[in-house]
């Protein structure tokens, strides 16, 4: 950074000097070709950090240039309030979309790539308390976690693996409805017995008392580890995890965190419905790949709930983890970073974990990190916390912010219907004026948009993930900032599967703003083809228009869900095991594997003949002198290019057949990160708008398609009796999200997951 210091100083005075300086549009236009030539210059060398400063300098000068000409120039007349307050309100949208970008420029000024963390011997390791929280998930998905947490490399006596059952507390046992007694009963019996088998500590409270901060405290109170390790009931470690980072702490006494990134072994919704998982990265690499490097240059990556490791003494300054808010683990690392505590980040993947794939879990899960994240903005007060540097004052406030980010999004969506159907005028201005002031503005953001993200995030993905979700988080928002008590934790449903594709229930939404923007530009063209002189302020929101219905068509398969009957998603592993048939052992190579099953390839390509469909047969894994075994049993055998791939499910579920799947898949850290890498390319902004493009279409097709197939199955249901129905009611609707694990947008605006 010091490198930088020199010139982003000279080029601040000179930014400034260009702001506040009046120009002709002429000299405006040469102004801003000058200022993006020299920003793509320097964006072709993003090694040389006094360039990447610089970078951001000359989009900063065409952005403030932007918001001076916005205040001085286009905002209408106060005395005309049908136009000043929506065009106010339209201009406060783009000031904190500026905001947030000027805290962009901050936080990523200089991301901060780490060394890995020293090895510690056996004697030096710290002992090592693991938390796993649960509530309501599957036995199989957490004998899965466990197992994994139980095969981490390290001294078996200094490591303890604690399972914190939130869904077989005391007060659910003694339930006055005898069908939730027994079903806590029945949950408390049969997850006693896997941790019994796996020796693992089971515990379970008496009440679920401050939802999942609680659950963590009462883990605190019954372990002594001087570390604690969080991992979510998905979300299984690699045999590394605490290699890679228990040793910070040996090196920095004041160290309560050390974060690693979550990734997901299966596509969230959009990932699902638009088939690009595979190839596409993924919505939260931006924020772990480069957000988090960013904050933890300013001591500022916090606790994200999950695959991390908290110092015991810090916690207990803050008497545990933090529970005001619903997001806890955010609240938890403001509140001891405060307190002079610090936190490391480690760009690794360390742990393969599921995300929600339904909508409707989706969303439940976003509106609570929304709101959570806005309790801790109104409660806590970050920007004016005591304790903290003022750069993770930033930091922290910048972070929070963002939530407000669907109060802006709708903004964009609805601002040019204002014009079109009433005309408004809320942005006053001629085409030569935007073109000149606003087109330079986009264009430099959306090249700084593919200069910071490209490799992690494709154009227009960020417009529709925020669009897809601002439509059903601005009541929570609301209900927020009305009573920033009010919120309370739900669980997120994961590892769910669809029988068949169908409209997600709460798609009503997006095909009534879909029609209303596509009925939009339909009367704009109208308009420009009958009235006598059309202003040029008509094609301005007549092509913002059409982009917004560009992003809403792509929304629409977004809410389309495919069918997905696959609930054990498959990692590539390539290992090198024993298969024995009968007596006779063979060398094979494990291809791909997941908790319900696996394919192997023999290494000399021959397979017994006592090898059959439904024969059964046993794999040994090695492991320092011990053999793991597992019994399989052969399911099919299929080629892909020109090699034979026999299919295998396991025999058993006992406690020992997780712990050998365990092995395999998460023994080597490089399988998650080679599966990272693979999917993190650039996409040019031209490949990438055609492709956003032809998602406009084939996906607007595809979601009609589904609503015809629901309206003839809805008709053959309600001929000659009921209504017709295109969507559920809302009461029908609210029982549906309920069986998802959410709550409607109907009640104060709440959605939970």
């Amino acid at each position: 950074m010091k490198c930088a210091k020199w010139p982003a100083i000279i080029a601040g005075v000179l930014g400034l000097f260009l702001l506040w300086l009046p120009v002709s549009l002429q000299a405006q236009l040469v102004l801003s070709v000058a200022v993006l030539g020299l920003m793509f210059f320097f964006m072709s060398r993003p090694e040389i950090k006094s360039f990447r400063i610089l970078t951001f300098v000359f989009v900063a000068v065409l952005a403030l240039r932007y918001a001076f000409w916005r205040t001085t120039e286009t905002l209408p007349n106060v005395s005309e309030p049908q136009n000043f307050i929506p065009g106010i309100i339209l201009y406060c949208a783009e000031m904190y979309c500026l905001v947030m970008l000027a805290v962009s420029f901050f936080m990523l000024a200089d991301p901060l790539k780490r060394k890995s963390a020293p090895r510690l011997s056996a004697s030096e390791c710290p002992t090592v308390d693991v938390f796993i929280p649960s509530y309501n998930e599957d036995p199989e998905l957490l004998a899965m976690t466990l197992a994994a947490a139980k095969s981490m490399a390290y001294p078996k006596d200094r490591l303890t693996v604690y399972l914190l059952d939130d869904g077989g507390t005391d007060a659910k046992c003694n339930h006055r409805d005898p069908r939730v007694s027994l079903a806590a009963r029945s949950r408390r019996e049969q997850l006693s017995a896997l941790c019994e088998a796996m020796d693992v500590r089971y515990h379970a409270r008496r009440e679920n008392s401050h939802a999942k901060a609680g659950n963590l405290n009462a883990g605190l109170a019954i372990s002594s580890g001087e570390l604690v390790v969080v991992f979510d009931a998905d979300h299984a470690p690699v045999r590394d995890f605490l290699n890679e980072t228990v040793g910070y702490f040996r090196e920095n006494e004041k160290l309560f965190l050390v974060q690693t990134p979550h990734f997901f072994l299966n596509p969230d919704p959009l990932e699902k419905n638009l088939e690009t998982f595979a190839r596409m990265p993924s919505e939260n690499e931006m924020f772990y790949s480069v957000v988090q490097c960013g904050l933890d240059k300013w001591d500022a990556s916090f606790f994200c709930g999950s695959a991390a490791v908290l110092s015991r003494k810090a916690l207990l300054e803050t008497d545990g983890f933090s529970g005001q808010s619903i997001t806890e683990d955010c609240e938890t690392a403001l509140s001891l970073h405060s307190r002079g505590w610090h936190s490391v980040y480690v760009d690794k993947p360390l742990i393969a974990g599921l995300q929600p794939e339904t909508f409707v879990s989706f969303i439940g899960q976003r509106a609570r990190w929304s709101q959570g994240m806005l309790q801790i903005l109104i409660l806590n007060r970050p920007f004016l916390a005591r304790g903290l540097t003022m750069a993770q004052r930033i930091c922290y406030a910048g972070t929070n912010l963002f939530w407000l980010f669907p109060l802006s999004r709708l903004v964009f969506m609805f601002a040019p219907l204002l014009y079109i159907f009433f005309s408004l005028e809320i942005f006053q201005a001629n085409i030569i004026e935007f073109g000149l002031y606003s087109m330079t503005y986009l264009i430099s953001s959306f090249a700084l948009q593919s200069y910071l993200y490209g490799r992690v995030r494709w154009p227009w993905i960020s417009e529709l993930y925020e669009y897809v979700q601002s439509v059903l988080l601005f009541g929570s928002i609301v209900s927020v900032v009305r009573n920033p008590r009010k919120p309370t934790f739900n669980v997120t449903a994961k590892g769910q599967t669809l029988e068949e594709s169908k409209l997600s229930p709460l798609a009503r939404p997006y095909f009534a703003i879909f029609f209303l923007l596509l009925g939009a530009t339909c009367y704009a063209i109208w308009r420009y083809m009958t009235e006598p002189m059309p202003s040029e302020l008509l094609l301005i929101v007549a092509g913002w228009n059409t982009i917004n219905l560009g992003i809403a068509g792509a929304a629409l398969g977004v809410v389309s869900e495919r069918r997905e009957r696959r609930r054990n998603h498959r990692l590539q592993v390539k290992r090198h095991a024993l298969l024995r048939v009968g007596e006779c052992l063979h060398d094979i190579i494990v291809r791909d594997v997941s908790s319900g099953g696996m394919s192997i390839q023999f290494v000399d390509g021959r397979a017994p003949d006592a090898l059959a469909a439904g024969g059964e047969a046993r794999i040994e894994l090695r492991r320092g002198g011990q053999i793991l075994p597992l019994d399989v049993v052969c399911r099919s055998v299929s080629k892909r290019h020109d090699e034979t791939l026999y299919g295998f499910a396991y025999a058993r579920r006992t406690a020992d057949t997780f712990m050998a799947i365990a092995e395999i898949m998460y023994a080597d850290q490089s399988v998650l990160q080679d599966r990272l890498t693979h999917r993190q390319k650039r996409q040019g902004m031209f490949v990438g708008t055609l492709r956003f493009a032809r998602w406009t279409i084939t996906e607007t097709l595809r979601a009609l398609q589904y609503a015809g197939g629901l309206v003839r199955e809805q008709t053959e249901k309600s001929f000659g009796d009921a209504p017709l129905q295109i969507l559920p009611r809302r009461a029908q609707l609210d029982a549906l999200v309920a069986n998802d694990v959410a709550v409607s947008p109907v009640a104060g605006g709440m959605i939970y997951g």
